[in-house]
């Protein structure tokens, strides 16, 4: 498996993931767009992709302008490999590593996905508007 940076030519691969995941899935798949990941590789922040075997496996983004970690999924036939985490850990370094203090994110409750943020030492602290929990994770 190959960690690298993700360029706006991984778009068609970000999305066939984005699209696959049995979890946190958009309820409005237009909701988010190409220009939108574009902007956020771009201008915004940064991402980072897993490949395998050619394809795109798994991404992650983090919104800089609003501390915020955008995206971080992985295909189900690539779950339980480590992809997730390491994504992760690639995200929230560099993130650190350009200024941010503290990061925050929104995710469904009773997914995995919150028992993987509470373990890799994000701290609950609150509800968003439409029912997600939010995390929070300080640099220290």
């Amino acid at each position: 498996m190959i960690f690298r940076k993700a360029t706006v030519a991984d778009m068609e691969g970000i999305f066939r993931v984005r699209f696959s995941v049995l979890e946190n899935r958009l309820a409005d798949p237009s909701a988010v767009t190409p220009a939108m990941c574009e902007e956020m590789l771009l201008e915004k922040g940064g991402g980072w992709v897993c490949e395998a075997e050619g394809q795109v496996v798994g991404f992650a983004m983090v919104d800089l302008t609003n501390s915020c970690v955008w995206a971080l999924f992985v295909d189900p036939l690539y779950e339980k490999k480590g992809i997730g985490k390491k994504l992760h850990d690639l995200m929230v370094d560099w993130s650190f590593a350009q200024g941010q203090s503290k990061l925050w994110l929104t995710t469904d409750p009773g997914t995995r996905a919150e028992t993987f943020y509470r373990k890799a030492g994000w701290v609950e602290t609150g509800k968003a508007k439409n029912g997600e929990l939010r995390f929070e994770l300080d640099r220290s």
